[in-house]
């Protein structure tokens, strides 16, 4: 069908290179940023199910964050990190736009010590709502709460307790959108495959 999208849907898979960047917020760790790019894999686990507006369906994603800087006021660290666990619930919509919601975690591992005296591994966990703008190129944009700590590895424990970063990333799919349409009276399942 032409004009169809990438969109998705049930056994797609996502695929997509980001890249953020935040400040600590009150309460965190005060003249702290971070910058990081990452690599994900997700699978749409479900079709949309659920009541009203908080139909939509389940995803599961992996990342791979080869660059992971830490600013400090004492020194940059570098590292890097995977997050095993990515739980994103995708609303379903009609339009080009899909916002979702996402509870993820993982581990960061680090040049230097962040902050300094405590480790150089950190465990990280967060929450972000985004939204992927489908067309010929899916495009992502989102807002992330990042919790990142020690988990008490080292004394003192530390925990960098708020962060908020904006994450942007460029994405493609493996399956197209679909579409319910009628013909003779009869509802069909139509996919077009987008180049």
């Amino acid at each position: 069908m032409p004009g169809s999208v990438p969109c998705p849907e049930e056994g797609g898979h996502e695929i997509q290179v980001w890249t953020g960047g935040g400040h600590s917020v009150a309460g965190g760790t005060s003249n702290t940023g971070v910058w990081n790019v990452g690599l994900r894999y997700g699978w749409v686990l479900t079709a949309p199910h659920g009541p009203g507006f908080l139909k939509g369906r389940f995803e599961y994603a992996v990342d791979a964050v080869p660059a992971f800087v830490v600013f400090q006021p004492h020194n940059t660290a570098y590292g890097a990190g995977v997050n095993p666990l990515g739980l994103k619930w995708i609303f379903a919509t009609r339009g080009n736009v899909a916002p979702y919601l996402e509870l993820g975690g993982g581990t960061l591992f680090s040049s230097d010590e962040v902050p300094a005296g405590t480790s150089t591994i950190n465990f990280t966990s967060g929450a972000a709502f985004g939204m992927h703008f489908l067309g010929k190129h899916t495009w992502t944009a989102e807002v992330r709460y990042q919790h990142i700590s020690n988990a008490g590895l080292t004394t003192p424990r530390w925990a960098w307790e708020a962060t908020v970063t904006m994450r942007e990333g460029a994405e493609a799919r493996k399956r197209p959108c679909s579409r319910l349409v009628k013909r003779n009276g009869a509802r069909w399942l139509t996919a077009s495959v987008s180049s």
